[in-house]
């Protein structure tokens, strides 16, 4: 009976931590386009996703702005993955993330869905409010970036360990 009562509130803090945050919005920036026909491929392919909402897009400046539905889970990797299988790279990528009172520490991980984020620049603090997170991985910045920076493993990424800055 004591160990069921444990699992409970184990199980019940597991999914109080996982709560405590939201995302909102997914801002991507993509390199190799050429044209508006480019950046339509990627929008289509956006599109497709079954928990996007809205693809926003800025032909001017390669970017799109990504909304969710409600009560849905964001996969990081599908997004990407659905840039890179249009033909294009990743060169920016970003999360508005609201938090509800989320203690942060530098390389610790908060569980959001199914993704880790791990923050990696940063001094302890409590997040409330629309945050905006920057990803550092492999696949998530400019090339050149990855190959300079110590957070770059795709492995962590396709585990559903993010690196982020704030």
């Amino acid at each position: 009976m004591n160990t069921m009562k444990n699992i409970l509130l184990v199980t019940a803090f597991l999914i109080a931590a996982a709560t405590k945050a939201q995302v909102t919005k997914v801002y991507i920036q993509a390199s190799g386009l050429t044209c508006s026909m480019c950046s339509n491929a990627i929008y289509k392919a956006l599109k497709t996703i079954d928990f996007v909402d809205r693809v926003d897009a800025n032909v001017k400046h390669y970017t799109f702005e990504v909304t969710f539905k409600a009560n849905t889970e964001v996969d990081f990797n599908k997004i990407k993955n659905k840039v890179e299988d249009a033909g294009f790279s990743v060169s920016g990528f970003s999360a508005s993330i609201y938090f509800n009172n989320t203690l942060v520490k530098e390389n610790q991980e908060i569980k959001i869905g199914n993704a880790r984020l791990l923050f990696v620049n940063g001094k302890d603090q409590t997040l409330n409010g629309e945050i905006k997170v920057r990803f550092v991985d492999r696949g998530f910045v400019p090339a050149k970036e990855s190959r300079n920076s110590r957070h770059s493993s795709p492995t962590a990424t396709e585990a559903g360990i993010y690196h982020v800055t704030i």
